[in-house]
C-alpha cells in the first residue's frame, strides 16, 4: 500500500486554531475538533491501520475470559516503528502543530503511540488519567484520540470531565473496575461537566495527561478503531518514577533517558517545532 500524494500533501497542511478554541482547551484540557482529516484521509488510515493492528494483534482469548482491561480494547503500540504508513500520521505535522498550539509550547516531541479498537460488544474503559502511567515532568502533554470511523454513542465514543485535571483524588489508580468506581464517585460530587458526544467523521480530540475521561461499552457489531498519538513538550524532562508503571513506561517508552534530563531518545523523536 502507498501512500497518495494528495493525503502526504493534507497531512502537512496546518489546521488554524482560533484564539477561543486554544483558551477552551487551557481552561477545560480537553477539546473536540471537526474535520482534522478529511473523507479520503481517514478512509485509508482506517484500512491501511486496520491491517497492522491484524498484523501486529496476538489476543485470541474471546472477550468473556478477559479482564476489564482486556474487554475494553485491543491496545497495540508504536505502530510507527513496524510500518511507514502508520508513521506518516504519526509523524503528520498537521496533528503535531494542534497538539503544540493547544499547549502553547515551542514543539512537541513523540512519547509513543496506540492504536485502540474496541471490538463490538468490547466493554467500558473505566474512568482513569493517562499520566498516573507516564514518567514526566509536566503535564506539557497531550493525546490526539482519532476515530478511523464516525463514532455514535452506541460504538463507545470518548467521554471527558472537563478541568476535572484539578482534582487530585484518583490519580494514584490504575485503569481497573476500582478506578471506574471511585473517580466516578469523586466526580459525582463536583461541578465539572461530564461531556458525552458522538464523533463525526474526521473528528478529533486532543486531552491532556490528568484530565479524567474513560469510554463507555461498543454495543453495536462493528469495531470502534481508534488511533491515538501521545505528544509531549519537546523540553520534556524524565521525573522519578513514582510507581511501577511508571518505571515500567521509562524501559519502554523513553530508555535510556536519564531523570531530571531532557527525554532525548531515538523513540522519543521531535515531530514539530514552532
Amino acid at each position: 500500500m502507498t501512500i497518495p500524494t494528495s493525503i502526504t500533501a493534507f497531512l502537512q497542511e496546518p489546521y488554524a486554531l482560533t484564539k477561543e478554541q486554544i483558551a477552551f482547551y487551557q481552561e477545560n484540557r480537553f477539546i473536540k475538533l471537526k474535520q482534522v482529516l478529511n473523507d479520503e484521509t481517514l478512509a485509508f488510515f482506517n484500512a491501511a491501520i486496520s491491517q497492522q493492528v491484524n498484523k501486529m494483534n496476538k489476543v485470541d482469548k474471546p472477550l468473556e475470559e478477559r479482564s476489564t482491561y482486556g474487554k475494553a480494547f485491543l491496545q497495540l503500540f508504536n505502530l510507527w516503528r513496524e510500518d511507514e504508513i502508520s508513521r506518516s500520521l504519526v509523524f503528520s505535522m498537521r496533528l503535531a502543530k494542534i497538539a503544540s498550539d493547544l499547549m502553547q509550547v515551542e514543539g512537541v516531541r513523540l512519547y509513543h503511540d496506540q492504536a485502540l479498537f474496541k471490538e463490538g460488544g468490547g466493554g467500558i474503559t473505566p474512568w482513569h488519567a493517562d499520566q498516573y502511567y507516564w514518567p514526566l515532568q509536566t503535564d506539557k502533554t497531550v493525546t490526539a484520540w482519532i476515530p478511523l470511523q464516525a463514532t455514535p454513542l452506541e460504538m463507545g465514543p470518548l467521554e471527558f470531565s472537563a478541568a476535572s485535571h484539578q482534582i487530585i483524588e484518583g490519580r494514584d489508580l490504575e485503569i481497573s473496575d476500582e478506578s471506574e468506581a471511585i473517580i466516578q464517585q469523586r466526580l459525582r460530587v463536583t461541578h465539572f461537566t461530564h461531556v458525552i458526544e458522538p464523533f463525526d467523521a474526521g473528528e478529533i480530540s486532543f486531552h491532556s495527561g490528568w484530565v479524567f475521561h474513560r469510554a463507555g461499552a461498543n454495543l453495536t457489531e462493528q469495531t470502534r478503531k481508534v488511533m491515538t498519538i501521545i505528544y509531549m513538550d519537546k523540553d520534556m524532562k524524565l521525573k522519578q518514577p513514582e510507581n511501577k508503571n511508571q518505571v515500567d513506561d521509562w524501559h519502554t517508552w523513553c530508555p535510556g533517558a536519564v531523570p531530571g534530563e531532557t527525554i532525548d531518545t531515538p523513540l522519543n523523536p521531535i515531530i514539530y517545532k514552532n
